[in-house]
């Protein structure tokens, strides 16, 4: 068989069903070869997008999402989408196209250094030089991708290889061993959590990639001990118990604030500090931190840790559990905290002024939804809101980037949870700035016949940047843009389209939405007044 057909044949065995991307001249015969196989195709609009859809594809999975581009700017288009899905621990492998050995010892067409490029950001990456080695590789894309910490994997193919003659076969599978901590080290974890006062527990996104609510519910049930979410964290614990702190991560002051300075223990379970720097919540470096992850943690002179539990995170706390000791707790101020956070969202409920505020339109986003369905938050001030405002029951159920957060995931993010779960109803939330980023992929939902919704905050503007400048100048600067017609654009790509015309419209706008079961996109002007008024609310809560 041809390399192309081999290289086919190995993602096969490892269980890809679908590759995101768009064809090149320096990929025809990957191209080819998979009109052979099982593998689904989808064609995207941009490659970024592409890289988009596999890293949550891998968010959801916990399998490779896999992403193709040709040679140069399909390469670099791509790179941007491997990046966030590297940084937010999501596993991905990039397959380039490239041109052939015999030209890149010299300036040629298209032609840049890829294993070199796309180096910084990924976990591994290589090219393939030798037809023999192509079941080697896919092997060690697959695996080390997969590996905690998860992350993007790059496989670089150049077109004189793939056109090769080879006979080999796909290398076995191994599956990753799981380790656990010593159980020395676990009793001294338990000793120092009987010992603190005030404790608290830093959830972040690991929980979710490692599996481990479950257990995390027996230890806050078993220690009384409240929880605190990442942005990626959310949903490790529900927002409806009663030990549930929600989410923190704004920056500055919050309500969360006050657990934080008063916590004598912060244990952070699968928290990756590239999302929530430890000087926004252990400013004076005085709290001690109880680091529960499959790795050792960063070094950071505001993240002293006292004990690190390396290992599986699951088996860690299910182990935590066998032996730490039940307790009482005074959590008043828990009770506290919890009614100022849900009393805020609670007080707009009924509002009907226009343009809609941003807590209006996560209320009625939140009434409708059930449990399970997906959200995903593109990059924006409305980043901000839903993750401080949007509760969530369950892990993956709202989907927010806080690696390296870049704008426009949402539109490609909700066509790849779709696929994943067609069962569950998928929004996209996205800014009208980062919409348009990738806005093109509505026509690849509507070609794959996907009913995701759309919920569009309109504003004009980069409303995030806005907020900043606000903050630190009192007034703001170029961030206005115009916006097309976007009923008529979501008319033309082939999606139902809603134009919100004043307040109290959004919720019936949106269960007319959900019940259409087609492709459907909500244009609701949002009101960003009510970002300056947050910031100088929060700045006046004394703990």
């Amino acid at each position: 068989m041809r390399v192309a057909e081999l290289f086919v044949k190995c993602l096969e065995h490892e269980g890809v069903k679908y590759i995101f991307g768009i064809p090149g001249e320096e990929n025809i015969d990957l191209m080819d070869a998979l009109l052979d196989s099982d593998i689904e195709f989808i064609v995207t609009r941009h490659e970024t997008s592409a890289a988009f859809m596999a890293g949550t594809y891998g968010r959801l999975t916990d399998k490779p999402g896999v992403c193709l581009a040709t040679l140069g700017p399909g390469a670099t288009n791509l790179l941007t989408g491997v990046a966030n899905a590297n940084m937010d621990l999501n596993p991905l492998i990039a397959i380039t196209g490239q041109a052939g050995l015999d030209r890149q010892h010299k300036i040629s067409h298209q032609y840049y250094d890829l294993v070199d490029l796309y180096e910084p950001v990924t976990k591994w990456n290589a090219q393939i030089k030798k037809a023999e080695i192509v079941p080697e590789v896919v092997r060690k894309a697959y695996h080390v991708a997969t590996k905690e910490k998860p992350g993007a994997t790059h496989i670089d193919l150049p077109e004189d290889i793939a056109d090769m003659e080879i006979e080999a076969s796909p290398l076995e599978i191994i599956h990753h061993s799981k380790s656990e901590a010593d159980d020395g080290v676990i009793k001294e974890a338990a000793a120092i959590i009987e010992k603190a006062k005030r404790p608290i527990i830093l959830a972040g996104n690991g929980i979710t990639r490692r599996h481990a609510s479950e257990s995390l519910l027996t230890l806050v049930k078993k220690t009384k001990i409240p929880v605190v979410h990442t942005f990626m964290g959310k949903g490790a614990l529900s927002w409806k118990n009663e030990l549930s702190l929600l989410t923190a991560g704004m920056g500055g002051n919050d309500y969360i604030t006050c657990g934080f300075n008063q916590s004598d223990l912060i244990i952070a379970i699968g928290f990756d500090m590239a999302e929530y720097p430890p000087e926004n919540w252990n400013p004076e470096a005085k709290t001690p931190i109880l680091h529960i992850d499959t790795e050792e943690a960063e070094t950071d002179a505001h993240y002293p840790v006292k004990l690190n539990v390396i290992g599986d995170i699951n088996e860690n706390i299910k182990k935590l559990n066998e032996v730490v000791s039940s307790m009482e707790r005074n959590n008043d101020w828990v009770l506290s905290v919890r009614k100022q956070a849900i009393d805020e969202l609670e007080q707009f409920k009924d509002d009907e002024s226009f343009p809609v505020k941003p807590q209006k339109i996560i209320s009625d986003l939140r009434s409708v939804l059930n449990e399970e369905d997906i959200v995903i938050s593109d990059v924006g001030a409305h980043k901000m809101w839903m993750a401080r405002m949007y509760h969530t029951y369950q892990p993956n159920t709202c989907l927010i980037s806080n690696g390296l957060a870049s704008m426009g995931i949402a539109v490609p993010g909700a066509i790849a949870a779709k696929l994943v779960h067609p069962e569950r109803n998928v929004v996209a939330v996205c800014g009208d700035g980062s919409f348009q980023m990738t806005g093109a992929e509505l026509e690849t939902a509507k070609r794959l016949n996907l009913p995701i919704i759309v919920l569009l905050w309109r504003d004009e503007g980069y409303g995030l940047i806005e907020w900043h400048q606000q903050k630190k100048f009192k007034r703001s600067s170029y961030i206005k843009f115009g916006n097309p017609d976007f009923i008529q654009l979501a008319k033309a790509y082939g999606f139902e389209a809603i134009q919100i015309q004043k307040g109290g419209e959004l919720k019936q706008a949106l269960e007319k939405a959900i019940a259409m079961k087609k492709p459907v996109l909500i244009d609701c002007p949002v009101d960003y007044s009510e970002n300056m008024k947050l910031t100088e609310k929060l700045g006046k809560i004394l703990c």
